[in-house]
């Protein structure tokens, strides 16, 4: 029976991983090989992504690769984030560290862009929502800001671009992260001109697109002699790891949503049209892509709350894991303190404990003060958040959902997926953890004709992976857990 095997790299906000994955009678087996941090890095106030050090991870995760595997590989896919980007100028230099999507250049970007062209009109053109944190508004920053920058830069190449280029050679970008920029027409399927044209920024330096499982080339010659692999390309596969996380999700048939839980939460579904009606504009939801289709969801704050709420307590002496803190939350008394996981204050606080308090504080509600009280108030927070965002997707797309799965890192969090089940009513199905992997994976398979189609994709990691259910509990108990959340946010 034919191996077919692959490395992907899945980098995220807090570390990056290289993984392994052997396909074999339909049938996934995945190892990580290589595990590095991802530490942003402040110099004169602008925070940047140690690209260089980023890289230098990915050819030691080669170098993994070929000690276990050998000296050929299928393909090398990478999936990242959205939004930031790497600039280059005439000679194919990088002409600075990308900026993290968190610095603060683009505040006053949110107004600036209502000067030029409507927020509303650029949701109708883009399916993306206005954020400081989007593509659109990094560059406009440079713009408003005179930056020599955009006037040196023959090329935008956004973060999974441009490692690709450093393997490759090749300038090209995909279409799953180009989505993510707000600059790009997804009922067209190109970089938006109108966009370019009302926020006055260049468009001769966006790349050409490519779609999700599609070959970039090959490695280059100092890619092979520095890691000593001898036969394997890049792959492209979705390389925004939301878009990866969706082409693993291990459903059947048209009624079910997904929960991709991690430093951010995306709740959708699978769509095959662009909704960009008034409601979905006000409601902030966004319109995606993923392999061979739509998806229609909405970003939630995530884990990142929980993950801050653990580095404030580490900074106090305190040094509690993640499974610490579901444990102490399991044991935490019943509490209906509730926040709103996409209130602006817990964007970049730098005191999250403090900044949830101050919360609870204006709001009216009893701060939590130990750490399984905070835990739970978050993860209950989340799960409500949650109902409240699947409503608006169900109502706007005409459709019921009879099931929910939970993917990524926050399937392993069984109080989270629990109290998900409780406060959507829906059964739960949790799994895969590694679905960004999976994707990634998967999708490079396809590539090269391992598998044939996103449904088969599907079948696959049923087939590979153990799913937990969930079944709902204290259905009254949670109805009102939701109403005390509506007034919350209204």
């Amino acid at each position: 029976m034919e191996q077919h095997h692959f490395l992907a790299f899945d980098l995220g906000a807090e570390s990056g991983r290289g993984v392994a994955g052997t396909l074999q009678g339909g049938q996934l087996t995945l190892e990580e090989i290589h595990r590095f941090p991802n530490e942003p890095v402040e110099v004169s106030d602008t925070l940047y992504w140690n690209v260089l050090s980023l890289y230098g991870s990915l050819i030691k995760g080669i170098r993994e690769y070929v000690a276990r595997f050998g000296e050929s590989v299928d393909g090398v896919g990478i999936d990242t984030w959205g939004v930031d980007f790497g600039l280059l100028g005439r000679d194919g230099k990088l002409l600075q560290n990308p900026v993290n999507y968190r610095d603060r250049r683009t505040e006053g970007m949110v107004e600036e862009v209502g000067r030029r062209m409507s927020p509303e009109e650029l949701f109708q053109r883009t399916g993306i929502p206005l954020s400081p944190v989007n593509t659109s508004l990094q560059l406009l920053a440079l713009r408003v800001r005179q930056s020599t920058l955009l006037e040196a830069a023959t090329k935008l190449l956004m973060m999974p671009d441009l490692f690709n280029y450093f393997l490759t050679g090749q300038m090209n970008g995909e279409h799953t992260n180009a989505v993510s920029s707000q600059l790009y027409d997804p009922r067209n399927r190109q970089w938006s001109g109108e966009v370019f044209r009302k926020l006055d920024l260049p468009s001769a330096m966006m790349p050409e697109l490519m779609n999700p499982g599609t070959i970039v080339g090959e490695l280059l010659e100092s890619v092979r002699r520095a890691t000593g692999l001898k036969h394997g390309v890049a792959i492209a596969p979705c390389t925004h790891d939301t878009a990866s996380a969706v082409a693993a999700v291990p459903a059947t048939g048209g009624d079910w949503a997904f929960l991709s839980s991690g430093t951010w939460s995306v709740v959708g579904a699978l769509t095959d049209k662009v909704v960009t009606c008034h409601e979905a504009f006000s409601a902030g939801l966004c319109n995606e892509l993923t392999l061979d289709s739509l998806f229609f969801c909405r970003n939630i704050m995530g884990l990142w709350l929980l993950q801050q709420v653990r580095a404030a307590w580490r900074r106090k002496g305190e040094d509690h894991s993640y499974e610490d803190f579901t444990k102490l939350a399991e044991v935490a008394p019943e509490s209906d303190t509730l926040i709103h996981p996409d209130d602006p204050d817990f964007y970049s606080p730098d005191d999250m404990i403090r900044t949830i308090r101050a919360f609870c504080a204006r709001t009216g509600q009893p701060q939590p003060e130990k750490p399984g009280e905070m835990a739970r108030c978050i993860l209950a927070s989340l799960a409500v958040c949650s109902k409240h965002r699947l409503g608006q997707i169900a109502q706007l797309l005409g459709r019921s959902f009879r099931v929910l799965h939970i993917v990524g890192g926050g399937s392993c969090n069984s109080l989270l997926c629990q109290f998900t089940a409780n406060a959507t009513g829906l059964p739960v199905l949790a799994g895969p953890a590694e679905a960004t992997v999976i994707g990634n994976v998967l999708a490079q398979a396809r590539a090269v004709g391992a598998l044939s189609s996103a449904e088969e994709i599907r079948r696959v990691v049923r087939s590979s992976s153990v799913l937990v259910e969930y079944e709902p509990r204290d259905r009254q108990r949670w109805q009102d857990y939701y109403g005390k959340y509506l007034r919350l946010v209204q």
